[in-house]
């Protein structure tokens, strides 16, 4: 028996949430956009911290960060060579060379000594600082030198081969809006600036729960009719990599009491719930009654989309529960199209939606696409062409589907087949 009828109050919450299981099913699905948006209308409080610029990948900045001083902080050179003035090797040629005296080393990190003067050069390493009087370098390589002088046979311009002070950023100039997130360039750009501590946004709590009687974990014996549960892996990892802090809470039978309790127990401690299976219509699909159960509210219980049609968002005391396929690829998909907008958000990232690009399908599409179908696969590029290469396994149950996948291509409803050639929008889903 599914549920526990005891008393007659059992008796009538049944009946109350089997009405209402069967009056969510009734209703229309929502299209994936409008989906996504809708889940972007619960509310967020987000935490902000302090932490080292060494742990810094992949969180969010929770202020503007300005430069605090130019970038380069001073002119300097772009190589080994020497540094000089242009107007004296304005008339230099092969048959008429230019000697010019050599007064000093500049070393990277050490400031110059010596102004540089008329008939004059300093030796100078890559990245130091140009001395006063000189407005351009020259190669190593370019020239000729005895250690004292050197000679040069061609005419340089004023500030050429110098990077200029400012040149990568002015002083007070923003650098960088809250809500970035930070990768290894934006870091190194920290680093540059001498910021040593950030201030970003605190890792939220997502909870997972797996739903189903037919699952074991890895490493347990395999018995009949039982599958191993991949989704706390897959699902678990996509989470993580997407900037939340998963934690499993554990594998929960096709009772409607137990996935209930199992939700409100991991809503206390957590920022968002996910869960897989029981999503779909089923008689031991719980996950609407469960939400309903707990007094959450109902957002939208299906979606316009293949895979990861079956997908039910609830909300309840700001916090969302967003209750997933069983079937791997379904999950994966629908929390990556719905989901992942709202994920971004409560990581404070200003950046909701992920990148999309015009890209060519390599393969036809066989099948129609009555509603909107999402295809996992990969760039590839060709001569001029950017390719979408489909991967040969798309499905529902299958995660393999994600296997080198870096793109997702959106083929529209309404559409019969489609012919390799034809253009689609494709998600950059993993930057």
């Amino acid at each position: 028996m599914r549920y526990k009828i005891n008393t007659v109050e059992d008796y009538q919450l049944l009946c109350e949430l089997e009405g209402q299981k069967e009056q969510i099913m009734m209703n229309k699905p929502i299209l994936a956009d409008e989906a996504a948006e809708l889940l972007l209308t619960i509310s967020n409080f987000l935490k902000e911290e302090s932490i080292p610029l060494t742990d810094t990948l992949n969180r969010v900045l929770s202020c503007d960060i300005y430069a605090s001083f130019p970038m380069p902080p001073f002119n300097k050179s772009p190589y080994d060579g020497y540094a000089l003035r242009s107007e004296d090797v304005a008339d230099a040629s092969v048959s008429h060379p230019v000697e010019l005296s050599i007064t000093e080393e500049i070393q990277a990190g050490c400031a110059p000594q010596i102004e540089v003067t008329k008939g004059k050069v300093a030796k100078i390493a890559t990245g130091a600082p140009i001395p006063e009087g000189a407005d351009c370098t020259v190669k190593y390589e370019a020239v000729e030198s005895d250690g004292e002088k050197v000679r040069i046979t061609e005419p340089i311009n004023k500030m050429e081969n110098v990077i200029l002070q400012g040149e990568e950023s002015k002083q007070g100039e923003p650098l960088f809006s809250k809500g970035t997130l930070v990768t290894p360039p934006v870091q190194g750009m920290l680093a540059a600036q001498g910021i040593a501590v950030c201030q970003v946004y605190a890792k939220p709590r997502a909870s997972l729960i797996c739903t189903g009687s037919e699952l074991l974990e890895p490493g347990e014996p395999i018995q009949k009719a039982k599958i191993y549960n991949s989704n706390r892996y897959s699902i678990g990892s996509y989470l993580q990599a997407f900037g939340l802090n998963c934690h499993y809470e554990g594998t929960v039978a096709d009772e409607l009491e137990a996935i209930a309790d199992k939700l409100e127990e991991a809503l206390e401690k957590s920022d968002m719930v996910i869960t897989t299976g029981g999503a779909s219509v089923g008689d031991y699909d719980w996950a609407v009654a469960a939400a309903q159960k707990i007094g959450a509210n109902i957002l939208f219980r299906k979606v316009q989309m293949k895979p990861g049609s079956s997908i039910l968002a609830a909300e309840k005391d700001g916090k969302l529960i967003l209750s997933l396929s069983g079937n791997p690829g379904a999950a994966v998909m629908s929390m990556i199209k719905i989901g992942l907008p709202f994920i971004r958000r409560l990581c404070g990232r200003s950046d909701l939606y992920p990148k999309t690009i015009e890209v060519t399908l390599k393969d036809p599409v066989m099948k129609k696409s009555p509603v909107l179908r999402l295809l996992c696969g990969t760039l590839e590029i060709e001569a001029d062409s950017v390719l979408f290469a489909a991967r040969n396994v798309q499905g529902n149950g299958a995660i393999s589907s994600f296997y080198n996948c870096n793109l997702i291509g959106e083929i529209p409803a309404g559409s019969g087949v489609v012919l390799a050639g034809t253009k689609i929008k494709a998600i950059c889903f993993m930057e």
